[in-house]
């Protein structure tokens, strides 16, 4: 089948777009790498071109808004023959089947501009579904038009909601779609390359990727924090450019102004500047316009992630800026706990990221920035301070230098092991802490979550291994491997960059129990209540993720034994948040989310809508009648409505977990309180390696 066979009556506005011989060799490059040297090295054939096709037209339509059930049908063609594109260096049929893509975003959003000059009735009683990732391909032309139908009347009444009249929202939404259209004839033949290539990549494991020349670049930028702009990881959701994470100690993070899951939606160069709609660009085109030079100003349009997407925007004007490791560093607080007359005080450690200055210990320097040197300042300061207890606090730190890791875990144990990594050949080498003593033998808590990952997982379950402290919150993340970064252009010995980059999985961390943090995290002794779905979040929410394995238990010597402490914890933790008033309010949007979630479905009448941002709003309102806790306040000034379920899971996730962080923290403090009170076991006890090793 040819693109232009499959292409539809509508004009066509977009140029075909062609492979290049060098992408086919890097392709092909590729390929020969991944299939000898990855940690799980897969066969390219024709089961793993299946996997590949199926990959590639998610990554293109995920959301099944643009190809019809016949074009999938058309395209299964190709379903076994994209491992021959690799390897036979032609790569026209993936190029192929993006210029249907293409071809059908203009199809779907001329279609959409055409209902403009329609109007809609608000009145009608019908809903619209907002994911269909898990729905089937639409069957007719008919009823991919009834889905953009929808798709459109619920933009249109986002905006009347928000007191826009009929000539403003025909404008603004017309100009919407108009960027869409701009944005997909933007394409290049890189993108389309790209696209492909990490199909293929993360078929074998969702952490290696394929990196052209300029994705290349864009990644060392990354790496290094060394980028003049305003800290903020951006990424393309729902039509919008959202903040995904912001880089501690940056300008977006100290300004107090932005959050995670807000939406860019203009973005102006100077305090008196032009502000540019960015709404339907290209993200690597609205990231350019954000970057600029140190000390100059930009001014970011914001849809803030409370907001439903009818709400007024808000103007924030921030200063370009490098970002140092000094920003990231490690900080401290006190949190007094008094019950039954008697006050502990708990020292906590907040600590963003595993941060270390590479180049400054490389250099010989004595004094280079490291977590670990700032934690033991930190430690030596809690004890003069006479804290009880201390609580390292690594929610939603991804990781870092491995081994700031395992020099952390040794301020808290006596010399030992403390991971373990397996290679490709399954060489099993031992990372152990070489320092006589403790810094810290008091009680100890580690605080994580979902988005606690990596290097934060390694350091958790040693504590937990050893008995050294109790883990407290979320299961983590679960990422439980090594990459590596291969330049490709010098592996065949190029003169100039050519061919780009892998970033390679190449070895498995393992616990010193023998267990792998790999998929399954670090499952914390005393859970607190969790907005995060399992399923949507972490390594298991990935295609292709490593499975879970063991190992033999390396040999250490317990510090404790916390499992009969345990049980006391969790009772008193359950009997204390049972009468929380924030812990059941916290509670209730747990449920109400959820229950968005399983619903997936939004109103598209107008009265009914009105009815449901109500009942959110009185909600509210009782809360704050009998509470005046600082979740209420948080819920109660921003207006949270996750009713409407308007931003993908991952955001509201994130909304519901900044304003319930202090509950959390607090609850944290209270359990090593009741640690404190309880009677501790400091037995040692010697691990041997067990006998039998299981292999997956």
């Amino acid at each position: 089948m040819s693109a232009q066979a499959a292409q539809s009556n509508a004009a066509q506005t977009v140029p075909l777009l062609a492979p290049t011989q060098q992408q086919s060799q890097a392709a092909h490059l590729s390929a020969e790498v991944l299939t000898r040297y990855h940690y799980k090295p897969v066969l390219l054939d024709d089961t793993s071109s299946s996997k590949i096709f199926d990959a590639y037209i998610k990554s293109l339509d995920g959301q099944k808004i643009f190809f019809l059930q016949s074009d999938i049908d058309q395209l299964s063609t190709f379903r076994t023959m994209l491992d021959d594109a690799i390897l036979k260096e032609d790569l026209s049929i993936p190029f192929e089947i993006f210029n249907l893509y293409q071809q059908r975003i203009v199809d779907r959003i001329t279609y959409a501009r055409s209902l403009l000059k329609k109007g809609f009735d608000f009145k009608v009683d019908e809903n619209s579904q907002l994911t269909r990732e898990k729905s089937p391909w639409a069957k007719s032309q008919d009823e991919m038009n009834d889905i953009w139908r929808k798709r459109v009347k619920n933009d249109w009444l986002r905006l009347k909601l928000a007191g826009k009249n009929d000539k403003s929202i025909i404008d603004t939404l017309d100009k919407r779609y108009e960027n869409n259209l701009k944005s997909n004839a933007k394409f290049k033949s890189d993108d389309v390359f790209q696209s492909f290539m990490n199909a293929y990549t993360m078929t074998i494991d969702p952490h290696t990727n394929y990196f052209g020349i300029q994705q290349s670049d864009d990644f060392d930028i990354s790496m290094k924090l060394s980028l003049v702009g305003i800290g903020a990881v951006l990424q393309d959701k729902d039509e919008y450019t959202t903040i995904r994470e912001l880089v501690v100690g940056s300008p977006a993070a100290l300004s107090g102004k932005l959050e995670v899951g807000d939406r860019i939606v203009g973005v102006g160069q100077g305090v008196n500047g032009t502000v540019t709609d960015v709404m339907g660009w290209r993200l690597d085109d609205t990231v350019a316009l954000i970057r600029g030079a140190e000390n100059s100003v930009v001014v970011l349009d914001i849809l803030p992630v409370t907001a439903s997407t009818d709400s007024k925007h808000k103007l924030i004007a921030l200063t370009r800026k490098k970002i140092s490791l000094e920003q990231q560093a490690a900080k401290k607080s006190i949190i007094k706990v008094t019950d039954n007359g008697v006050t502990h005080q708990i020292g906590v450690i907040s600590l963003p990221v595993f941060y270390q200055d590479f180049e400054a210990r490389q250099n010989g320097d004595k004094s280079f920035k490291s977590a670990t040197r700032d934690v033991s300042l930190l430690l030596e300061e809690l004890k003069k301070d006479k804290v009880d207890s201390v609580l390292v606090d690594l929610r939603n730190n991804g990781g870092g230098s491995l081994d700031e890791a395992i020099e952390l875990t040794g301020l808290f144990i006596n010399k030992g092991p403390v991971l373990q990594e397996r290679n490709d050949k399954g060489v099993i080498k031992v990372d152990s802490d070489t320092r006589k003593g403790a810094l810290w033998d008091g009680p100890l808590g580690i605080l994580i979550n979902r988005g606690s990952a990596s290097a934060s997982e390694i350091f958790a379950a040693a504590i937990q291994d050893y008995g050294r402290g109790v883990i407290i919150g979320e299961q983590s993340f679960g990422k439980g491997t090594v990459q590596s970064v291969i330049n490709l252009d010098q592996l065949v010995k190029n003169d100039k960059p050519k061919f780009g980059e892998l970033k390679m999985t190449v070895a498995q961390f393992f616990r010193i129990n023998g267990g792998t943090t790999q998929l399954r995290g670090v499952t914390p002794d005393i859970s607190l209540p969790t907005i995060t779905d399992l399923d949507n979040s972490g390594e298991s929410s990935y295609d292709n993720p490593l499975p879970w394995s063991q190992i033999k238990s390396a040999e250490f010597t317990s510090a404790g034994d916390l499992k009969t402490v345990i049980p006391k914890l969790i009772a008193n933790h359950n009997s204390r948040i049972s009468k929380d008033k924030d812990f059941q309010y916290l509670q209730e949007d747990i449920t109400e989310y959820k229950n968005q979630l399983d619903k997936n479905l939004i109103s598209l009448n107008e009265a009914e809508r009105i009815k449901e941002r109500e009942v959110q709003e009185k909600r509210l309102a009782s809360r704050e009648k009998t509470s005046n806790s600082q979740l209420n306040d948080s819920l109660r000034d921003d207006g949270l409505q996750i009713n409407e379920r308007n931003l993908n899971r991952e955001l509201e996730i994130e909304k519901i977990r900044k304003n319930t962080k202090d509950i959390l923290l607090n609850e944290a403090a209270n359990v090593l309180s009741d640690e404190i009170s309880l009677p501790r076991v400091n037995n040692t006890v010697a691990i041997n390696p067990t006998p039998k090793t299981e292999m997956h």
